[in-house]
């Protein structure tokens, strides 16, 4: 008899290679691990073309379509986590230099008015800062690249937010740099921040002492993205929501092995010049664990999200943990 196969899309993080390279595998299951140039590829590919079994999903997707009947359930795996500080840019001649500046002002943000990283960031601006999303102006459009919001899901937002689509063959890295938009939250660095020009700056220039002092105070590592399976395999193949979760838990431990054992070689692995003094330094302020799927250590950080995702017009009401994931690993 052969075993049962699966697909899987992913990006190939530290904490999945090995599920790439074949030297982590789900028990007795053959996996086809499958990646793409970007994530909203890989989104756009188990949404509208149906290609994987269980694949990795930004949250905000996951949740958009939760409302719809999407075919797929939450697995508690967290493949991509970034603090977010730092995704607020603006233009230097923007008059912008504190959150409270933003009120009045004109921001761009990527395919859809709530990309993960912009829930983050205006969830912890609201919170901490007074920021309030509909005092501002929004454009949706693309990053490099002119392109329409994304086409594969829902775009709720609140009525009283003013929204706009950029203008065609205008991209929002060059509408920052020219001043057309003052602010942009964006998951990816934009080109002309690369670049060097004078004219992109971070709201937040000395973001890392702010992001840890954010996680000490909150306790929150903000998590952009989730694992999905097929509703049909968790009811015809009893079991593999565990099968698949302990594989993706597996191969963030051999990750998470590499760095401990590479600290005796200065990590000299990445080329990164102080490496071993960042490593050193997360060692003390994360848990032994810096990057924990299950739902036990991350209910403060979903709650947060599944809170701010409301709060900010893209739920029709506050999703519970209980709602968005596999009923048989809440015990994670």
């Amino acid at each position: 008899m052969t075993n049962p196969a699966l697909t899987v899309g992913c990006f190939p993080y530290d904490t999945t290679r090995s599920l790439f390279d074949g030297s982590v595998s789900a028990d007795g299951i053959d996996i086809t691990m499958k990646t793409a140039a970007t994530l909203p590829e890989i989104f756009d590919r188990l949404i509208r073309g149906n290609e994987f079994d269980v694949a990795e999903l930004g949250l905000t997707f996951y949740l958009r379509l939760l409302e719809t009947g999407l075919p797929f359930v939450a697995l508690p795996i967290f493949p991509n986590r970034v603090f977010r500080h730092s995704c607020v840019f603006v233009n230097t001649h923007s008059g912008i230099t504190e959150p409270g500046d933003l009120a009045g002002k004109t921001i761009g943000e990527f395919g859809t008015f709530g990309q993960d990283s912009g829930v983050w960031a205006k969830g912890i601006l609201m919170d901490e800062y007074g920021f309030k999303p509909e005092e501002s102006r929004w454009v949706i459009g693309g990053l490099e690249h002119p392109s329409a919001p994304f086409d594969f899901i829902p775009h709720p937002h609140p009525a009283e937010v003013d929204l706009t689509v950029a203008p065609e063959g205008k991209t929002l890295s060059v509408m920052l740099d020219a001043g057309e938009i003052d602010a942009l939250f964006s998951a990816n660095v934009p080109q002309c921040v690369l670049d060097g020009s004078p004219n992109v700056a971070r709201l937040f220039p000395d973001f890392e002492p702010l992001e840890r002092d954010y996680y000490r105070r909150t306790g929150v590592f903000p998590i952009m993205h989730t694992i999905v399976v097929r509703r049909d395999l968790l009811r015809d193949r009893p079991g593999i929501a565990r099968h698949v979760y302990r594989a993706f838990s597996e191969a963030k431990d051999v990750a998470a092995d590499r760095y401990r054992q590479n600290r005796r070689l200065y990590e000299v692995q990445t080329m990164v010049p102080w490496m071993n003094a960042l490593v050193e330094r997360n060692d003390a302020l994360f848990p032994e664990d810096w990057w924990p799927y299950g739902i036990a250590a991350n209910r403060t950080a979903l709650d947060t999200y599944l809170r701010y995702h409301w709060e900010q017009g893209l739920s029709a009401r506050q999703w519970r943990i209980e709602d968005v994931f596999a009923p048989e690993l809440l015990d994670t």
